[in-house]
This record gives structure tokens, C-alpha cells and sequence, in this order.
């Protein structure tokens, strides 16, 4: 497989903090220094491995807290894995937190060529597709407006339509593949079509197996222990909803 994205034997860890109850002033003084220190470490998930080609959407499905958005930040180089690698070949472009990267006292104009200049655009790409990307965000009148006036579905277009303008190699989406009305959600996902034609490959996070299974080629499910399953939507999702199902809490009767 002419990989892209591989990753290999992946595990990240963070530290846990102790919460305990003060019973006075001093008493709370002096747990706010030691809240500093951890008390020890949890696996957010160990030993996960997968490759993704140019071209395919790799779907990561899983319960809240199995660490698919750390997983996609450990792709994008926001956090440090603490065992295994990931390698990487082209550009990636991280749809992660919509809206965030922007900055709110500049306009929406100015914030588009702030962030297509951060992801690494010269200065004539961004003159090129400035105009592409204006029409694509729809953000009308408010252009010119600061970002701290925009709402938060305005916010998440214009940071989408700066992203997929940027011609990633990897494209990294957080549970915002579909931002804004019936209508922008089918230009995102035409856009995103194109890109993966032209051999972009794209991970997408999300808690809804629907999105899953509708957009993606293959899927994995990740757990607290790694990977619980890696192949076609439909067998891995299989797996997954019967696993939901035999988790599920039983209600007792009244």
C-alpha cells in the first residue's frame, strides 16, 4: 500500500491529577500546590496501527473518550505520542476545532489570509484563491466585519473554506464534516470528493456511524485498548453497534 499516512504502534498517555475536598483556607492552599503534581498516568490508548493511501477516507469511529480526537491531534503534530511513530508524506491540513484558529478582532478578509499564509500558502496562492475562497465560506456582508461578531456556524464556514483551499495531501476532520445548512453540507462533501480524486487522503473523526458509514471507505474503531476493529464500514460498525448493545445498561423495573 503506497501509504500516506502510517502509523504504527501508536500509544499516547496523560497525567492525572488528584481532586481532593479543602476544609479551610489553609488547608486549600496547600492542595493547590500539590494539584501540580501528578499522582500517576492513564493510557488514552496503546498500540494502535493503520495505513491510509492516497485517495481513501479512513472513517475512526468510538465511544467518547476512546481518543479519536487525540489521535487525529497526534496527527496533525499538536500533541507528542508517547510510543510508536507516525509518518506522514505531503501537506496536512486539520479541521480540528473550526472557528478557533481564527482571530477575533481581525476581519474576515484579513483572518483568510492570515490563516491561508499560516498553512503555509505564499503570498501569490493566497491572491489566486482568495476569491474562491470568499464565494465558498458564504459570509456575505460580514467580510469585512470582525470575527468576534460572527456566529459560531460563520466562524466554523470560513475556517472550513480556508482549510480545503490550502490543496492538502492529508486531510484531518474533527466531527465537522458537515458545518451550516442542507445546502453548504453538499459543498463541503463535493469538495472533499474532489480532493480525495486528485489523491488527497482524508481521516474522519466522529461519534455518528451514520457519517461513517455513508462517507467513508474503510472504518476503524478505536477503544481504550486500540483498535478493536479495522476493515469495511458496514462489518466494523456491525461490531461496534453489538458491542453498544451488550455494554448498554439494562433498566430495572419499577
Amino acid at each position: 500500500m503506497n501509504a500516506v499516512v502510517r502509523v504504527d504502534n501508536l500509544g499516547k498517555r496523560f497525567r492525572r491529577y488528584p481532586a481532593p475536598r479543602a476544609r479551610s483556607i489553609k488547608e486549600a492552599l496547600l492542595i493547590g500546590w500539590r494539584q501540580t503534581e501528578p499522582t500517576d498516568y492513564f493510557w488514552v490508548f496503546r498500540d494502535v496501527s493503520f495505513e491510509v493511501p492516497p485517495g481513501e477516507m479512513l472513517g475512526i469511529i468510538g465511544r467518547n473518550g476512546a481518543g479519536k480526537s487525540t489521535l487525529l491531534s497526534l496527527t496533525a503534530g499538536l500533541l507528542q505520542a508517547d510510543e510508536g511513530s507516525i509518518r506522514l508524506r505531503g501537506h496536512v491540513s486539520a479541521l480540528l476545532d473550526l472557528g478557533r484558529s481564527l482571530h477575533p478582532l481581525l476581519t474576515g478578509r484579513e483572518n483568510i489570509r492570515t490563516s491561508c499564509l499560516l498553512n503555509g500558502m505564499t503570498n501569490r496562492q493566497v491572491d489566486e484563491r482568495v476569491d474562491r475562497i470568499i464565494e465558498f465560506a458564504e459570509i456575505g456582508e460580514f467580510l469585512d466585519a470582525p470575527v468576534r461578531t460572527y456566529s459560531s456556524g460563520m466562524k466554523a464556514r470560513l475556517g472550513f473554506a480556508v482549510a480545503i483551499h490550502s490543496d492538502p495531501d492529508i486531510l484531518l476532520i474533527d466531527e465537522f464534516l458537515f458545518v451550516g445548512d442542507q445546502f453548504f453540507q453538499s459543498k463541503c462533501i463535493e469538495r472533499i470528493r474532489s480532493l480525495m480524486q486528485s489523491g488527497t487522503a482524508v481521516l474522519l473523526s466522529s461519534h455518528i456511524a451514520a457519517k461513517i458509514s455513508d462517507h467513508c471507505d474503510r472504518a476503524l474503531w478505536l477503544g481504550k485498548a486500540g483498535v478493536r476493529a479495522l476493515g469495511r464500514p458496514d462489518e466494523v460498525l456491525a461490531q461496534y453497534r453489538a458491542d453498544a448493545e451488550v455494554e448498554a445498561p439494562r433498566l430495572s423495573p419499577s
